[in-house]
């Protein structure tokens, strides 16, 4: 995901920066070669090969049964009314207008704006960088997004179409329109730095349908709730009480407090949300010689995930919170040893490990406990996607961690799933059933097509003979990176959002980009390997260059059954311009109705079946802005394989998805100027959607805040949303005119 470009110059954010130093082996190797992103080949092309290979066998889905009187369980999908056709409407063009541009035939309106109220008697928002009181308001920087559906009574309805809560992620934030001057220097007023904690985390709004069947914000809904930067939360599972977890704040190591960055997320079988905990790692400052008072553990977890120091040199942090004054709620980002105790109890040194976990929140109870589930992995956690749940067998949650050359994990639950407990009254112990205990896997991707999970075990000799020096299995939880680095695991072009399909189970994920993917590395780079092929040069604006997997990819994988040791995979996309090389760069073949970059939402929706990828890029927005396209999925292998072949006599074969067509692949939305187009979800008859748009304007400096003809967007107040002309995140809800389903 984005990530905020007006932070202190001293700040460069942890996770943009290649962490994963193991020495874990490509499957290729292959020369870098310089191609421009319109097309030019510096090289040859050698022999390409097709070969199709043979499909498993689809995970089956089980019914689920039972219930209780004020929850209702999704029935299987409509069948498609005759006059509908799945991408039906005619492609939306590139552009760079700063609005919401959508097909012939639909409507896009905006509702649930950064900081619109959310309780009774808080003043409409201004939009003038004097608004307080965000803990009762819409946080900043909209995300992962999910309907939860709510009937006429106020009960958990799974087939309402009226009325529902929207849980929302709020990633980070654009601290240039939320003060009215801009960020003040550090350091930082508590004021200033109040704010900007409470604009992240999650909002659980209530909407409904209006008189014109047109759905509405509810402000003074009893369901609406904000977890914000500063929100008691409980860490709950295997890691739960560990010596890392002890605090000021809770000297026994079971609590914390906040969720931070909060970028994808998921919903649980049961009705739950699932938020994830992105780039945390930045938040936290760490002083200048903290590492002589630390172990040797503790510093190699703090360099794996991007907080080294050195005895001159301080780790700074994203916003500065930590010098708003002597107060807990701002000391606790400074995670440094300062304190004299020796194990933690008295400052909040291990703050930093509290955070990077799955977070679970019941939106139907809005004075519910929060609960970080520990079991299932600390790292850059982008979303969380269940399969398909089958009665008798295990859950399996997919994930990827959002940073370059990090892995894609899996989390299969010891527990078999029970459909009676989909209408669980007590969602959150359902969670503790199913996400407290379990086995936590990480992928390796083998150049063959083939995969394999591998367990991350103490017992896994790899592990007991890392030189890190594990000694049981909550270090694994909680030092996850690490472990991965042991078992081989595959590095990957930024992992981020992952979904199931909802009929074939097969799990589809983004690989955004990779900048430091090279076919020749050096340092730090990556080399190329079959599952993440590319490493060429992009030039933008006719000037300035980028190189690496410079417009990324979507990976899918099937396997036989959510406890599967093992997977078949092919790349379903490749990002790239139209009329960039077929050879090397436009492998799939895509035109100028369907091209894009830097895959990175990804969402399913169940009632077509329709794949949603949304793009959050940096290199083609030079042509147009950030957007949204609808496919029809294939099924792995129906494509074929392909060898690229470099300068040198260096070969690497990728696996294929059958190429899009012009009726499988379309573009269906295009967001305003400087914005990422994020999260989706759906109501249960597929006639509407909610999208969001994150940090539109995000361009805009402090310097021109005076004058609204120079901020970079003034969406949403010029498409008739909102006081002030300030950018500012917001949901976006988008119906077809004549009632049919969205994507037909």
């Amino acid at each position: 995901m984005s990530q905020d470009t007006r932070t202190p110059a001293e700040f460069v954010d942890p996770d943009d920066l290649p962490n994963n130093t193991s020495a874990n082996t490509s499957f290729g190797e292959v020369l870098d070669r310089g191609l421009n992103r319109r097309g030019l080949l510096k090289g040859g092309l050698g022999g390409a090969m097709a070969s199709l290979f043979a499909p498993v066998a689809a995970v089956s889905l089980a019914g689920c049964g039972g219930g209780d009187d004020d929850v209702v369980v999704s029935p299987p999908a409509p069948p498609v009314a005759p006059a509908e056709t799945l991408l039906g409407f005619t492609a939306v063009a590139r552009t760079l207008a700063d609005t919401n541009t959508v097909p012939a035939g639909y409507t896009a309106r905006v509702i649930l704006a950064c900081g619109d109220p959310m309780a009774a008697g808080v003043p409409a928002y201004k939009n003038d960088g004097t608004d307080t009181n965000y803990a009762q308001r819409v946080g900043d920087c909209h995300d992962g997004i999910q309907y939860f559906g709510l009937n006429a009574a106020g009960q958990r309805d799974d087939t309402s179409n009226n009325r529902a809560l929207l849980a929302m992620n709020h990633e980070y934030i654009t601290p240039v329109v939320l003060h009215a001057n801009g960020p003040s220097p550090r350091p930082r007023p508590a004021s200033e730095a109040q704010i900007e904690i409470d604009c992240h985390g999650v909002s659980i709004n209530e909407v409904a349908k209006d008189g014109a069947g047109n759905f509405q914000a509810v402000q003074n809904s009893a369901f609406n709730r904000r977890i914000t930067g500063a929100t008691e939360i409980q860490l709950s599972g295997p890691a739960r009480g560990n010596a890392l977890f002890v605090t000021k704040y809770s000297p026994d190591g079971t609590r914390t407090r906040g969720t931070l960055n909060n970028c994808g997320n998921g919903k649980t079988p049961w009705g739950t949300l699932l938020t994830t905990e992105e780039n945390w790692s930045g938040y936290f400052a760490r002083n200048a010689g903290d590492q002589a008072l630390r172990s040797a553990k503790v510093n190699a977890s703090f360099a794996r995930y991007g907080r080294n120091v050195t005895a001159t040199a301080a780790a700074a942090s994203r916003y500065g919170w930590e010098t708003a004054g002597s107060d807990d709620a701002f000391a606790r980002f400074n995670t440094s040893v300062v304190g004299t105790s020796t194990d933690g109890s008295d400052d909040y040194r291990h703050e930093w490990f509290c955070q990077g976990f799955m977070v679970e929140i019941d939106p139907y109870n809005p004075t519910s406990v929060v609960k970080k589930r520990t079991g299932m992995g600390r790292f850059a956690h982008e979303n969380g996607a269940f399969g398909l749940p089958q009665a008798g067998k295990p859950l399996a949650v997919y994930m990827g961690c959002d940073s370059q050359n990090e892995y894609v994990y899996k989390w299969v639950s010891t527990a078999t799933w029970n459909p009676a407990d989909a209408n669980a009254s007590d969602r959150m112990a359902i969670g503790d059933k199913y996400l407290d205990v379990g086995k936590l896997y990480v992928a390796k991707f083998n150049d063959n097509g083939s995969g394999e999970w591998i367990e991350l075990n103490i017992a896994n000799p790899a592990i007991a003979a890392a030189a890190f020096g594990f000694t049981d299995q909550a270090e694994i939880y909680i030092h996850t990176r690490i472990a991965a680095d042991a078992v081989g695991a595959t590095k990957m072009d930024r992992p981020e959002w992952v979904d199931v399909h909802p009929t074939t189970g097969e799990i589809y994920i983004t690989m955004t980009n990779n900048s430091s993917r090279r076919a020749a590395p050096t340092g730090s780079q990556t080399r190329v390997d079959a599952a993440n092929p590319r490493a060429y040069v992009d030039v933008r604006d006719g000037i300035s260059t980028q190189s690496g997997n410079v417009n990324g990819h979507i990976v899918r994988f099937k396997e036989a059954s959510p406890e599967a040791t093992a997977f078949t995979w092919d790349v379903y996309l490749f990002g790239a311009e139209a009329s960039a090389d077929p050879n090397y760069i436009n492998l799939s073949g895509l035109t100028n109705d369907n091209d894009f970059s830097s895959p990175d939402g990804l969402a399913f929706t169940r009632s077509t079946g329709l794949c949603w990828i949304q793009t959050d890029d940096g290199a083609y927005t030079d042509v147009t802005n950030c957007m949204l396209l609808a496919s029809v999925p294939g099924t792995v292998g129906d494509g074929e394989a392909k060898t690229l072949s470099y300068a040198g006599g260096v070969n690497v074969t990728t696996r294929m998805g059958k190429k899009p067509t012009a009726t499988t692949l379309k573009r269906f939305y295009v967001g305003p100027f400087d914005c990422e187009v994020t999260g989706l979800c759906e109501t249960p008859d597929g006639k509407t959607i909610f999208i969001n748009v994150q940090h539109p304007g995000d361009g805009t400096a402090a310097a021109d805040l005076g004058d609204p003809s120079k901020y970079t967007s003034r969406w949403p107040s010029n498409v008739g949303y909102g006081a002030g002309q300030r950018p500012r995140s917001a949901t976006v809800v988008i119906t077809k005119n004549n009632g049919q389903r969205v994507g037909t």
